[in-house]
This record gives C-alpha cells, sequence and structure tokens, in this order.
C-alpha cells in the first residue's frame, strides 16, 4: 500500500497529469455552449430524414443529450491523453535518475511495475469520472433534465429519464476499461525507454494503427479486426442500444482484461530483466 501511495503521489503530483482534465472541461463547455445555442438547428439537420416518419414532441434538446454528446465526441480522443502519463510511469524514472535507485531496493521489481500499473489505471479512471461529471453534471443544469434521443444508422431510439442513469454508469465503467488498456500497452513501452516522448509516441502510433485497421473492409484486416484492443474499445456506446447484447460485452471485456494481461505480464517480465546500470 505504501508502493502504491507513493506512485499515486508520482502521477498527480506531475504538472502534465493535469492536462487532461483541463482539455476535456474546454472542450466539453464549448460544445455544452454550442448545444446550447445551436442544437436545435443541428438536432434538426439530422432528423430531416424521419421527420415524415414519426412526430418528435418534448424537450429534446437536455443534458442527456447534451452527456451523450460528449462522450461521443472525447471518448475517441481520451487515448492521447492517458498515453501522455501512460508513457512516463517507467521511463520518467530513468530520465530522472530514479530508476536505479527505486529498482535496487525492497519491494521487487514486479511489485514495482504493478503499482505503477494500478497508479495509471486510478489516473484513467479519474479522467473518466471526470469527463462524466463535467457532461451529465453540467448538460444537466445548462439544458435541464429529459429524455435521450439517439439516432443510429438503421433507427431512431428515445430512452426515458429514468433508465438512463445505469445506462452512463456502466458507460463510463467499460471506457475506463478501454483506457486502462491503453495505460498497460503505455507503461508496456516505457519499460523499453528512457525517455516519455518515445513510449507516448509509440503508444499512439499503435492506437491509431490498430483503428487503422479495424474500420477498413479488406478481408484480411476483417478477420483480425476482432482480435485488436482497439475494435472493443468503444464498447461503452452497446448500452445504448434498445436491446443489451450482453454476449457482446462480455466478448469485448474479456478481450480488453486479455490484452491488459499481456501487456502487464510483458512488462513485468522486460522490466524484470531491464539493465539499470547503464
Amino acid at each position: 500500500m505504501i508502493l502504491l501511495s507513493v506512485e499515486l503521489y508520482k502521477v498527480f503530483a506531475r504538472p502534465r497529469s493535469y492536462i487532461g482534465f483541463v482539455v476535456i472541461t474546454l472542450i466539453a463547455a464549448v460544445l455544452l455552449a454550442g448545444i446550447a445555442v445551436d442544437g436545435k438547428q443541428y438536432l434538426n439537420l439530422l432528423l430531416q430524414q424521419v421527420e415524415q416518419y414519426v412526430v418528435i414532441e418534448g424537450k429534446v434538446i437536455n443534458g442527456h443529450l447534451a452527456a451523450w454528446i460528449i462522450l461521443q465526441t472525447l471518448l475517441v480522443h481520451m487515448p492521447l491523453l492517458t498515453a501522455l502519463v501512460a508513457g512516463d510511469l517507467i521511463s520518467g524514472e530513468a530520465a530522472t535518475g530514479t530508476l536505479r535507485l527505486l529498482a535496487t531496493r525492497p519491494p521487487s521489481r514486479p511489485a514495482i511495475v504493478g503499482a505503477k500499473f494500478v497508479a495509471g489505471a486510478c489516473y484513467s479512471a479519474a479522467l473518466v469520472a471526470w469527463l462524466g461529471l463535467v457532461a451529465l453534471a453540467g448538460g444537466r443544469l445548462l439544458l435541464g433534465n429529459g429524455d435521450l434521443l439517439v439516432l443510429s444508422t438503421s433507427q431512431l431510439i428515445v430512452f426515458p429519464s429514468a433508465d438512463l442513469w445505469w445506462r452512463f454508469a456502466w458507460a463510463l465503467v467499460l471506457a475506463t476499461l478501454a483506457l486502462t488498456t491503453v495505460t498497460a500497452l503505455g507503461l508496456l513501452f516505457s519499460v523499453m525507454a528512457e525517455n516519455s516522448s518515445g513510449p507516448i509516441v509509440a503508444t499512439m502510433s499503435v492506437v491509431v494503427l490498430f483503428t487503422i485497421v479495424g474500420t477498413m473492409e479488406f478481408p484480411l484486416f476483417q478477420r483480425i479486426s476482432p482480435a485488436l484492443f482497439t475494435t472493443h474499445m468503444a464498447v461503452w456506446r452497446e448500452l445504448f442500444y434498445p436491446e443489451l447484447e450482453l454476449k457482446r460485452i462480455v466478448s469485448s471485456v474479456a478481450v480488453l482484461v486479455g490484452h491488459i494481461a499481456v501487456f502487464i505480464a510483458l512488462a513485468t517480465y522486460l522490466f524484470s530483466r531491464k539493465d539499470i546500470l547503464t
């Protein structure tokens, strides 16, 4: 517990750790302002194809819709914010010269890797929790309560306000798991480097590469795509379909947890063999 407390202090004492919170706050504020001012025109543009078939009444522009739009917009880009911290977990120690002192004293190297991973995962959870707080609290404060209208490619879905709290809560939990996978990948690259810039760039490069492979419709890529963690990072969206596909959610969670286990196992192995004397 002492080691974990120290690692948590290191993570949250670095100024760069608060870049993500500032970015999330600013972007969410801009989006909320835009939705409040021009949300009705934006929604009319989206609904013009279905207005001839359905009649929509009530307060559609509300805090829940704003929160949905903010989550859709920001969760795609949050791996970069996570990588800024994850890539510095061990390489930052090497750059400052404290890695040798850390690795030559108790506790063991696997314990160090574990503590740093948990600290990084806590940062990811804090980042997602802040996003949820800003999106939901800010949206409801500015735009009020109401049912959530979600327009997918094939259907128009309306979720009652009373049915939304658990959906948003579990969506944030699944988003945290997805970002924790990025944290584990960043930690793995961090073990291999002597400064933080390389692991940060490498982590984001892998995320971008896997995302491109997962979205291209080549037969080879489509066979590979289900095994890539980036394919499952948007599993939180499953909470906002009319029928909850638990099997699909569990499958995505298993893939993400599997990647985390592999990344941490590799990081532990490499750090246990890392030469800290050169």
